[in-house]
């Protein structure tokens, strides 16, 4: 009898491997397929030209730098405000708040704000930073938009991460005679240190890959601008540039290959969180 149900135990854990197994591989190829497609199609559309000059409709010229500086203005922007907020914030959350209350509260707007649709921050944000503000269609009213969008997934991240310090380490420097803010600083953040990197690829990802509710607030402009005067000015980040080519214009090779330019600062911006990771933790072993 007890062979009996080994032997049934046996097949279903083989089964349920297998299945999980299927999962993953599907999933794999998904990602392979998803990726394949879009280097094949947009890879012959990359040139030196397409990459380093700006629109000329008089010359029928294409090129996509404008589009790259707004992208990277408006993640250089976003993420220098988004990570003080949301860090800050998950910290009184998770250390200094005593009122639960209030606790819940704020975990549960946030999630409430996490599934909010983008094209609802963006005409929230068009109405509040674009006109009640005065900012007018600039990319940092599509900036604070981006802040407001992405706080509640550094928070939950960070949160979490702060839930996962031991508390004998907190003990063990109260003990010692060590302040709140020096507990904090010292042992709490650096431990909790993936989380919060994981945070900023989750909300650069999806930065990068936003286009509806910068559709209200960043605008269409293909003009080349320096940091400062670009970040005051109306201009296309590149999934916005993207939809314009593909649905307004009907030209899918130039949307491709856009599509292309994404996947990589995508990857690049995962390396250099990688390499920020790695710098505090051989830091922190030190």
């Amino acid at each position: 009898m007890k062979t009996n149900i080994e032997k049934t135990r046996k097949i279903k854990e083989r089964a349920w491997k297998i299945v999980m197994l299927i999962c993953a591989a599907l999933t794999c190829a998904i990602l392979i397929f998803i990726i394949g497609y879009v280097f094949v199609q947009g890879v012959g559309g990359l040139s030196i030209e397409f990459l380093t000059t700006k629109p000329s409709y008089l010359s029928g010229n294409i090129g996509i730098l404008p589009d790259i500086l707004n992208t990277v203005y408006i993640l250089i922007v976003s993420i220098l405000v988004l990570l003080p907020l949301g860090v800050g914030a998950a910290i009184y959350l998770s250390e200094y708040a005593t009122n639960h209350r209030i606790v819940k509260l704020v975990d549960y707007a946030a999630e409430i704000l996490s599934g909010i649709p983008s094209i609802i921050y963006g005409l929230v944000g068009m109405l509040f930073f674009c006109q009640f503000l005065n900012m007018k269609t600039s990319l940092l009213a599509g900036a604070l938009t981006l802040v407001v969008m992405n706080l509640p997934t550094i928070m939950r991240t960070t949160r979490e991460s702060l839930l996962t310090v031991q508390k004998g380490l907190r003990e063990g420097a109260y003990a010692l005679g060590a302040s709140k803010w020096r507990v904090v600083r010292t042992i709490v953040i650096p431990e909790c240190l993936d989380g919060i990197i994981t945070g900023c690829i989750l909300s650069a990802g999806r930065i990068l890959g936003e286009s509806a509710a910068l559709l209200f607030t960043a605008g269409f402009a293909h003009t080349l601008h320096g940091f400062f005067d670009g970040i005051t000015s109306s201009g296309a980040t590149l999934t916005v540039a993207l939809y314009v080519y593909a649905k307004e214009q009907g030209e899918f090779q130039i949307a491709f290959s856009i599509a292309v330019i994404l996947l990589i600062l995508a990857v690049i911006v995962n390396l250099c969180a990688v390499g920020v990771k790695r710098h505090f933790q051989k830091k922190k072993s030190i």
